[in-house]
């Protein structure tokens, strides 16, 4: 695969981490409710398994948790939320992949337009962007303390698409729906999985300047701010990055 931005992934770390705990614990918690409509356990659910597993990464309350999936199996209150796909062109014509989990889509359609109007983007059809991208899942393991050859023989072993190191983070990727069989895989070798979720990853990237780059990765960080938005993936990379791979 050709699409893996070090850059961009490098660098929005610290924004990532930026964001209001009460906001993270607000999408992580739709996340689990989206998940739990499909079943409340989740031992039989997988999507709900990794949303569970990254809400405790989180700190979340174990009550808050349950909560959630109560919610979202339909046991209490009235669960409206619904998972929504945005695509938009950023800077340099870069295409941005937005998830957002809303109750109220006028709302969140007019957050994401003000954010990307302020910036110089602008709306598109999610389908005139998502093609740029592949569905994947992707798994992210410490590097800490590992002996590397061995790791990736296990990784190529579990039926891996592709592997990447990012800084001290060994990024590995799988079709959609082999995600659930890698991770077990792995974990059945007794590798500690630190994160596992989808991701929309760029079949080719956009060189960019770096102040290009900073811009694109502003608007990122200011869409990941909003209460409804979950995650924000771009096909962008600058060209001295591009030439250490």
């Amino acid at each position: 695969m050709s699409g893996h931005s070090k850059w961009s992934q490098i660098k929005r770390q610290k924004g990532a981490a930026d964001v209001k705990r009460g906001a993270a614990f607000s999408k992580l918690t739709n996340a689990i409710i989206l998940a739990a409509r499909s079943g409340g356990d989740p031992s039989s659910n997988f999507t709900l398994k990794m949303a569970v597993e990254k809400a405790r990464s989180a700190n979340m309350p174990k009550e808050t948790i349950e909560r959630a999936i109560k919610r979202g199996a339909g046991e209490i209150g009235d669960s409206k939320v619904e998972e929504v796909l945005y695509g938009a062109i950023g800077p340099a014509n870069t295409g941005l992949v937005i998830e957002a989990v809303t109750d109220n889509h006028n709302r969140t359609n007019s957050e994401i337009k003000n954010v990307l109007v302020k910036a110089g983007a602008k709306l598109a059809s999610s389908g005139a962007i998502t093609y740029q991208f592949d569905r994947m899942g992707k798994l992210l393991i410490n590097l800490a303390d590992q002996n590397h050859e061995d790791l990736e023989l296990k990784v190529i072993d579990a039926g891996a698409r592709d592997l990447e190191e990012q800084g001290d983070v060994l990024a590995v990727y799988t079709q959609p729906q082999e995600l659930e069989k890698v991770k077990r895989a792995l974990e059945g070798e007794f590798v500690n999985i630190q994160e596992a979720s989808l991701t929309w990853e760029p079949k080719n990237l956009i060189i960019v300047s770096e102040t290009e780059a900073q811009k694109i990765l502003s608007i990122m960080e200011a869409l990941e701010t909003l209460d409804d938005v979950t995650a924000v993936y771009a096909n962008f990379d600058t060209k001295d990055h591009v030439a250490e791979l």
